[in-house]
């Protein structure tokens, strides 16, 4: 199979803003008295800010209002945007840059499949934008991950059947999201969790475009 796409998670693949979301969720848990812990927050990577909250009320054992949703999730999203407003190309994770050098000059397209709605001005604030084809996030989604829709959108936009695309996520909802769409899935992280990737690399450091893809 030839593979002409690469479709990429945003946040723990390209840039760690997990500690962002994670501290933005933890203030927000304040509001009614609850303590959410770093494994928790492992389960909500990839995961929509709405059912992000949802699962958060669950475990809280709390029953909120609409309208409490509502404003809580406004809330969130404010407190996030303050937290990233400084980042920068310091942010991009470690040998990001040289891998998407490479694909971009084997003649890959590049999109990324992300369900946060910031992900432009990440992309913009860290300067990742120009090397991306096109952009698919929780902006032009209504279905979040394990639901393949993020990234049949991002290969469709590209003009490529899912076959031809190579998914690269940190989290099992994304990997599952790319088997669901019948794509190929580089976990970034450890086998234990990303189980159901085709392949998993800790990091892109010193990693070889020609080796990696090559299925």
């Amino acid at each position: 199979m030839i593979y002409k796409a690469c479709l990429f998670d945003l946040d723990g693949v390209l840039v760690d803003t997990a500690i962002y979301h994670f501290q933005a969720w933890k203030n927000l848990g304040k509001k009614f008295n609850y303590e959410l812990t770093t494994e928790q927050n492992e389960q909500l990577k990839g995961v929509s800010r709405v059912e992000s909250l949802n699962k958060i009320l669950d475990w809280a054992n709390y029953s909120a209002t609409q309208e409490e949703k509502s404003n809580w999730l406004i809330e969130k999203n404010e407190e996030y945007l303050r937290l990233i407003s400084n980042m920068n190309r310091s942010e991009i994770l470690p040998g990001v840059e040289e891998f998407l050098n490479q694909i971009k000059n084997q003649g890959f397209k590049i999109a990324l499949g992300s369900a946060s709605k910031n992900a432009e001005i990440i992309l913009d604030k860290t300067g990742l934008m120009p090397w991306f084809d096109l952009i698919i996030d929780g902006n032009t989604v209504s279905k979040s991950k394990p639901d393949p829709e993020v990234f049949l959108k991002g290969a469709e936009g590209l003009a490529m059947k899912p076959s031809e695309c190579i998914v690269f996520e940190d989290a099992q909802a994304g990997v599952e999201a790319a088997k669901a769409g019948n794509m190929k899935a580089i976990g970034i992280g450890d086998r234990e969790t990303l189980y159901l990737a085709d392949k998993v690399i800790p990091n892109f450091i010193g990693i070889k475009a020609n080796e990696l893809l090559l299925f």
